[in-house]
């Protein structure tokens, strides 16, 4: 297997790194593959969410009340609460390049959990994982 291929890249997502390589196989084929050109706004902040994106080629930036925040490249995601809550969407993130995203909606992600249950479980320990990470900083500051 590549090391470009989808299910390493997701391999290397916190929400999906207990999967394994059959179930990271499944979300692979639940997505699609998009291609955006430079300056392109990918989600915009406040907009309901119903996709996580993960970043297979090119760079984005995000920002918060038309601030920088941060910049993304490959192998970095974003969206992935729009998975399970399909909020509005806390930030806007813009190709700065073309750039490639891995695309799973709601609604496939969805269905991924109804037919394969122990991946919601493994799911559902990353993140209380990130809950508690949250909970330890925000005691710390």
């Amino acid at each position: 297997m590549a090391r470009n291929s989808k299910v390493d890249r997701l391999q290397d997502v916190q929400l999906f790194s207990s999967c394994t390589v059959k179930e990271l196989t499944q979300i692979a084929r639940a997505s699609d593959e998009v291609a955006v050109g430079e300056g392109t706004s990918v989600v915009t902040e406040g907009s309901l969410g119903h996709e996580f994106y993960l970043i297979l080629d090119g760079r984005t930036a995000v920002s918060r009340g038309g601030k920088p925040v941060a910049e993304l490249g490959p192998g970095q995601y974003f969206g992935e609460m729009s998975l399970l809550d399909g909020a509005p969407r806390n930030a806007t993130v813009t190709a700065l390049a073309p750039t490639k995203l891995m695309v799973l909606g709601q609604r496939e992600f969805a269905a991924l959990l109804d037919s394969t249950p122990g991946v919601a479980r493994k799911l559902l320990t990353q993140m209380a994982a990130r809950l508690r990470a949250a909970d330890d900083q925000a005691v710390t500051h």
